[in-house]
């Protein structure tokens, strides 16, 4: 455990909080609250179901509320929750959409970086159904209008025995206001610096509440322009001579690339209108083809999200609720045209002007331009209950909940592989004009007819969605007294049932379709559930034991596909004396895989991925020359390009996984020394046995390369040429990978003063992860997380921190809010390489605001203030850097009003 710098780390931002004396709790550290009971004023606390008078003794928690998302000039959860320390790794954003599967332009959120599938997403302490283009494992943040949030409470703990199945690293529980009356109306509008990637936000509430109950409607409309991937990354760039970066492009080109009967590789005519016939030997540096003005840096997204909330008294013990949400969502994506494989060309065609039998290695269809990705989802879940008190004063809640998310989307310019066939066989297709099957010639760019063009390509329709169904009854209250106070306890039971189905174009379906084959998914998960949760308090006003309380929860789980599971936690929360505190808890976790993971068809695509072969000669590694040269690489070899084709989807071989963490924390509250001044700290640790993991395919390689005679398991997932020894297959579907283990430290300040008319807020939070080690499989050797970065991981460095800080003075609020992303190594980069090691990245944004009454403000903005440029990283995702984990915008302004009626 390395105490010393997370202590030292610990003194600098107290330090530096002292000296600023700015602030904004951007991200109040503390125990999350959940929505108030009107009745009795008692509190649901976000990871326990027993209701309280205060918020402590739950467990390390982070709170944002609507004012501290409005000084940040935040508009979607995603945002609010990726600059948060303890989100880190692999989530989706608008950044990277292309590596989020089955969910193309969809929000998700991953605590400690073990991924969203263990991250539960609620709303007001329910579950959301999952979002995306069908059987999809996680909900899409950005269907919450933001405007309807009262805050969000962000559980760092693991929370299986109280919510049940995912909630292994935490909690994100989305709690919505019930207490708006009046109508209101904000917009805001940005751009970049550079001029594009313009977005723009209309958000609607209105409310009422009168003696028996209320109702509050909110609505969000959304639109972000994109930014070509080219504007701010022009090429893919690699260190192609020792301390130099340098273009390198895909090997796939306009030409196209084909191998003579000697081995020779040659290139066609890549000039329009150029002489048709026209071939040389290829050159990686002549005729590689730039792929990033096909790519988006962030991709457009136009959606309209709504929500409705209302309450009515029944009866004076009995009231009841209901809550309706509804999100359309448009999204697209452009990707690189479509490439040709491995075609067999004989010296009869007639389009072929070597007088020799070749094949085609790669022919970008580039004639068409590039592919459009598009996605339109609809999404709605609907809740009602009814909730009351017995005689007794106890409390009980029935509700059942039904969601559901319908998706099409796909892509143009697909290639039909059997009319691509056909178009090569000149018993079966002719050159006349108009003929039912065209010839085609694929060896020279532009050769390609519009009639061949019309023949061979389509517009692929895929249609999926997912379901949650769930009942719940719950009960709480108080069984006793003891001298410290009321025993209290809760208990319930739950039905839950979620599925997902996914059905590709027909031609996808039928292996004819330039992707890969896929199959229909339809698949279904159920489980029934009980709880109970005590919360004891031991000692009450004593001397050293102001307060003792010791809570306890466990949950009795069975799924219809694996049978039974137990899981428990422990907590004790211990007050010293006013304003020392000491806290812990300790649980287990059990994730069943999810429809996805278990039904989710076979795909692939072309993924950013490192070769360890590449340049293998010139190598001082003696096993990876040798795993290389038993592999058949021939020992001139070199990457083409940056991507592979990699094969991802589901794996139904697998096994649940299951958890142990605990946490041991201490908060102080110096108020005698410093008012208003709150210290925390919390130490983390989670194992998670069988954990479900997909390993990237840079990693997989590098395990395997670096293993003695090729040993490693990960050998048997990718296929090389046997003619160019690249790799021509790679498979990155999920396995049960061992074991994982992390640990490490959360820090929290904050710090709120009033100098006459000047209010003071600081919040500073940052993360220290100590280790996070996966074991691929057992007795495998480790792979190392912890401060690493890159290689379609994400990113994991040792050091993140967000802190967040407002001045306020008659109507006037300046914030200043800072992102810290720590150094961290590339995953798969050799350490003498270019962008092996990141610098620490800070992105500084600031805001001012103007109450111009008590019900309009006006507020103008800029993040990336310094124009921060995201560090190159060897093992990248797109646009030379990590993209869950960098920003690629750059600089960018906003301005925003709203009033109300």
């Amino acid at each position: 455990m390395k105490f010393v710098p997370a202590l030292l780390a610990a003194t600098c931002l107290t330090a530096a909080a002292a000296a600023a004396q700015t602030a904004d709790p951007a991200a109040r550290q503390t125990d999350a609250a959940g929505p108030e009971t009107p009745a009795t004023g008692d509190i649901m606390v976000t990871g326990s179901r027993i209701r309280r008078q205060d918020i402590a003794g739950v467990g390390p928690a982070t709170v944002v509320s609507a004012e501290q998302i409005e000084n940040t000039g935040i508009v979607n959860v995603e945002t609010l929750l990726q600059r948060l320390p303890a989100n880190a790794g692999f989530a989706g954003n608008q950044s990277s959409a292309y590596w989020t599967g089955n969910g193309y332009g969809t929000a998700q959120v991953n605590l400690r970086g073990l991924g969203i599938k263990r991250t539960l997403v609620l709303l007001n302490n329910r579950r959301l159904v999952a979002g995306g283009t069908g059987a999809n494992s996680s909900p899409d943040l950005n269907m919450i209008p933001v405007v309807a949030l009262a805050r969000t409470d962000v559980l760092k703990d693991g929370a299986s025995a109280i919510y049940g199945a995912d909630a292994m690293a935490g909690v994100v529980n989305l709690v919505t206001r019930t207490d708006y009356n009046g109508i209101g109306i904000s917009a805001r509008g940005g751009i970049t610096e550079r001029g594009d990637g313009g977005d723009y936000t209309v958000d609607l509430l209105v409310g009422t509440r009168g003696s028996r109950g209320g109702i509050l409607a909110a609505a969000t409309y959304q639109k972000t322009e994109p930014v070509n991937m080219a504007t701010r990354a022009p090429c893919s760039l690699a260190e192609t001579s020792r301390g130099a970066l340098a273009c390198v492009n895909s090997a796939s080109t306009v030409g196209g690339r084909a191998v003579l009967p000697n081995g020779q590789q040659i290139n066609f005519n890549q000039v329009p209108g150029g002489n048709g016939n026209f071939f040389e030997p290829y050159s990686a540096a002549k005729h590689n083809f730039n792929s990033n003005p096909f790519l988006y840096a962030v991709s457009p997204i136009e959606r309209i999200s709504t929500a409705v909330f209302a309450d009515y008294d029944l009866t004076d013990g009995v009231e009841a609720f209901g809550e309706f949400l509804y999100t359309h969502r448009k999204s697209n994506q452009i990707a690189t045209p479509g490439t040709l494989r491995n075609l067999s060309i004989p010296a009869a065609n007639p389009t072929n002007p070597t007088g020799q039998n070749i094949v085609l290695v790669q022919r970008r269809l580039a004639e068409p331009g590039p592919r459009q990705f598009y996605q339109r989802t609809d999404t709605w879940q609907g809740t009602v209950g009814v909730r009351g008190k017995l005689a007794n004063d106890w409390a009980w809640e029935v509700a059942g909940a039904y969601g559901r998310n319908t998706a099409v989307d796909g892509s143009t310019n697909i290639a039909n592989l059997q009319r691509v066939g056909l178009s090569l066989d000149t018993s079966r297709c002719s050159f006349a004009a108009g003929a039912a099957v065209p010839c085609a010639d694929y060896l020279g760019f532009g050769d390609l007819t519009p009639q061949v063009l019309d023949y061979i390509l389509f517009t692929s329709r895929d249609t999926g969605g997912n379901s949650l169904f769930s009942l719940t009854a719950d009960l709480d209250g108080s069984l006793f007294r003891l001298p410290a106070g009321p025993v209290s306890f809760a208990t319930g039971v739950t039905y839950r049932e979620e599925r997902g189905w996914r059905n590709p174009d027909p031609l996808t379906v039928a292996g004819v379709a330039n992707t890969n084959q896929q199959s229909p998914i339809s698949g279904a998960t159920k489980a029934k559930e009980a709880y109970l949760e005590l919360s004891v308090p031991v000692l009450a006003d004593t001397p050293f034991f102001r307060s003792l309380t010791l809570d306890g929860a466990v949950r009795y789980s069975e799924y219809d596909l694996f049978g039974s599971d137990w899981n428990y936690k422990f907590s004790a929360d211990w007050t010293v004396t006013e304003g020392v505190r000491f806290r812990g808890t300790y649980g287990t976790g059990f994730r069943v895989p999810n429809v996805p993971e278990l039904f989710g068809g076979v795909s692939e695509g072309n993924l950013t991925t490192s070769d360890p072969c590449s340049r293998y000669a010139t190598s001082s590694n003696a096993t990876l020359v040798a795993n290389c040269r038993a592999s058949g690489v021939p020992a001139n070899y070199v990457q083409l390009g940056t991507t592979i084709l990699t094969t991802v989807g589901g794996n139904r071989d697998l096994q649940p996984e299951t958890s142990q963490s605990w946490t041991v924390g201490t908060v102080l509250q110096p108020r005698g020394i410093v008012p208003g001044l709150s210290l925390t700290a919390d130490w983390f640790d989670i194992d998670i046995d069988g954990a479900i993991r997909a390993i990237p395919g840079s990693t997989k390689l590098a395990v395997c390369y670096a293993s003695a005679s090729l040993s490693s398991p990960f050998c048997r997932d990718f296929t090389r040429s046997t003619l160019t020894g690249e790799v021509t297959r790679l498979s990155a579907q999920p396995i049960n990978t061992g074991r994982e283990r992390m640990k490490g430290l959360d820090l929290g300040l904050v710090y709120a003063h009033t100098l006459g008319r000047l209010q003071l807020q600081v919040d500073l939070n940052a993360t220290y992860l100590d280790e996070y080690v996966v074991e691929p499989f057992p007795g495998g050797a480790s792979i190392v997380f912890d401060g690493r970065i890159g290689g379609g991981n994400g990113g994991y460095p040792q050091w993140r921190g967000y802190g967040v800080a407002t001045a306020r003075q008659d109507g006037v609020a300046f914030t200043w809010s800072t992102q810290w992303i720590g150094r961290a190594q590339d995953f798969n980069a050799a350490p003498t390489a270019i962008g092996y090691r990141t610098p620490d990245i800070f992105y500084h944004n600031a805001q001012v605001a103007f109450e111009i009454d008590r019900r309009t403000r006006f507020q103008i903005g800029v993040d990336n203030m310094f124009d921060t440029k995201a560090p190159y990283i060897p093992s990248f995702t797109d646009g030379n850097t990590d993209t869950m984990t960098y920003d690629l915008l750059r600089r960018r302004f906003y301005v925003g009003v709203r009033t109300a009626f």
